[in-house]
């Protein structure tokens, strides 16, 4: 036990790198390879496809995947541990024993079950006032059902909701024989998990400072060195692109959290006691990870089918471009007035034009008209029609960005709790066998949330932007701190972080709540929960609503939140100069 345990990532997400299976299972020594395919969106088409096919429901690209690599993968002794059950495990564990008997590979199968509480919505208190019974339900599992398979003797373990990280405390777990209460090393095979479960964002994929990045190759996938303590190296396959640094990892540690009590349901780590450091190239350690037991309830997944959305974007070029969307907006309000009218009508005016342009498209701006309704009818033909009908009616210059279409379903995600001792969680071994997992005994509740700041109604963005005293510069505030940001439903996070302690120094007492009100105005009138992370010299923002009711839903321009880190680094802020 002396010796890591080597667990590497293949897939960040449902259509990542395909190739990247083969790449981890060929690039060096490996002991288990995961891949997550899951997120609330996933879900939710694979509802949608489930609604079409009863037997559907899994990520069919690893089916593909196994079919070209699950023979190399036994001949290394590699075992595999993925989400891509997604609705339907059971589906996907017959799919892949069929094909190992096809390909002739003898190798144990194994699957996790019991996140799905669809049948049990109701009685659950999971319908929705406004959208009625949901689409899809899913609780977030923890590790020991697949603890239990790999003891059980299997070579791949599929999973449906189980939590991201979950599969990688798992095989840690099973690996060093750690006990339910071990909370430290739990803990620290989590944030592990954490770091390793968006692939290439932890090798200098979306990295603030991506130009630092030597970046002939695509970036590699990661893995951890995992010990028996729970500490762990994050590293890659020598020769895979990318780099791993303090930094890079840092900025997967800040994506798509809230405090810094991280729960799931196995233990809840503090990510306020992970310590960062780098050992070497391409080699970054994490250390001194405490946790505690795990809240009483567990977190489901929910997504409803909202209605039906559509979009229509309007091109705009040269001189008077406020004016020519002021028409345009003008033209479609009073096409679509009256019954006609969409439930939510969002217009957003996009990009800039530049003094005597040299090109078209530096005198080019675009005007986006999104429309949601419960009627498929009212976003349809009816509103794209109208858009198409203004073609040579409208402002000079007039032009789109696509043909008039029929729009698309929408979905709405929301989370949900329930106690621990309403979800079942089994491992279905290799052998058949069924092995009921208990809910934790031990359980701790959350701590309050961090104080919030409300619906920010501020002054002037340059009086909250200047820095203190007379020896500052306007600078970006990208050339002393990274950012990252993604969703958590309809909530954003934006996590900040500073490169040196004289940075971070300044930083901490610089980017208050307010001041972020004031360089992201879009910001405003929405609640904010502010965090510090002293280990990581870094702070982390959630917006709450900003994203409406998920990525599915949303009519932002950004609607996963993906780039709220990168303007909040383009905004120009007094940075004193000894911190330059």
């Amino acid at each position: 036990m002396s010796e890591p345990l080597r667990i590497g990532n293949a897939s960040g997400f449902y259509g990542d790198r395909f190739g990247a299976v083969r790449e981890m299972l060929e690039g060096g020594p490996l002991d288990v390879l995961t891949g997550d395919y899951l997120a609330e969106l996933t879900m939710l088409i694979l509802g949608r496809g489930r609604l079409k096919d009863p037997d559907a429901g899994y990520a069919t690209t690893f089916v593909r995947q196994m079919e070209e690599s699950l023979g190399l993968a036994v001949e290394r002794g590699v075992k595999i541990v993925t989400n891509a059950g997604g609705l339907n495990p059971r589906g996907l564990a017959v799919r892949l024993r069929e094909l190992a008997e096809r390909l002739g590979i003898e190798v144990g199968v194994a699957y996790v079950e019991g996140d799905d509480l669809l049948p049990r919505a109701k009685d659950l208190g999971l319908d929705d006032s406004r959208y009625g019974a949901p689409l899809t339900a899913n609780a977030y599992l923890g590790a020991w059902g697949i603890v239990e398979c790999l003891k059980g003797g299997a070579d791949v373990v599929v999973t449906g909701r189980v939590t991201d990280a979950s599969l990688v405390v798992g095989p840690a777990a099973a690996h060093f024989g750690w006990g339910r209460d071990d909370w430290d090393a739990l803990a620290g095979a989590t944030v592990a998990g954490h770091v390793l479960e968006c692939g290439a964002q932890a090798t200098g994929g979306n990295f603030a400072f991506f130009q630092e990045i030597y970046n002939v190759k695509a970036p590699g996938f990661p893995l951890a060195e995992i010990h028996a303590d729970g500490s762990s190296v994050i590293t890659k396959h020598s020769g895979a692109g990318g780099a791993v640094t303090g930094e890079t990892v840092t900025a997967q540690l800040l994506y798509e959290i809230a405090g810094p009590s991280y729960a799931g349901p196995d233990v809840t780590a503090l990510f306020d006691t992970v310590r960062v450091r780098d050992e070497g190239d391409d080699r970054v350690r994490i250390s001194g990870v405490q946790g505690v037991p795990p809240p009483p309830e567990t977190k489901v997944c929910l997504n409803h089918l909202g209605g039906h959305r559509n979009e229509m974007t309007f091109v705009l070029t040269g001189l008077d471009i406020e004016a020519k969307a002021d028409l345009a907006k003008a033209q479609v309000e009073a096409a679509l007035g009256g019954d006609a009218r969409p439930a939510q009508v969002e217009w957003t005016l996009i990009g800039t034009t530049r003094a005597d342009p040299r090109t078209q498209g530096e005198a080019t701006a675009l005007l986006r008209c999104a429309v949601l309704d419960p009627d498929a009818d009212k976003v349809g033909r009816a509103f794209s029609g109208a858009v198409v009908e203004l073609a040579l009616a409208g402002y000079p210059g007039f032009t789109m960005t696509s043909p008039p279409g029929k729009g698309s379903p929408y979905g709405v995600y929301t989370p949900a709790f329930v106690p621990n001792e309403q979800v079942e969680h089994v491992a279905v071994l290799s052998s058949g066998d069924r092995v009921h997992l208990a809910p934790p005994v031990a359980t701790r509740a959350l701590p309050p949330l961090a104080r919030r700041s409300s619906f920010g109604e501020l002054g002037g963005a340059r009086e909250l932007e200047s820095g203190s005293g007379d020896n500052s510069a306007g600078r970006p505030l990208g050339l002393v701190c990274g950012a990252r940001s993604g969703d958590k439903g309809g909530n954003a996070n934006i996590g900040v972080w500073a490169r040196t302690e004289a940075q971070w120094g300044w930083l901490r007492g610089f980017l208050t709540v307010e001041r972020l009100w004031g360089l992201l105005p879009e910001t405003r009138g929405f609640a904010v929960a502010r965090y510090e992370l002293p280990n990581l010299r870094a702070v982390n923002f959630v917006v709450e609503g900003l994203l409406q009711e998920g990525v599915s839903a949303s009519t932002r321009f950004d609607p996963q939140g993906k780039a709220l880190g990168e303007w909040l680094r383009s905004r120009v802020v007094d940075i004193p100069e000894e911190v330059l």
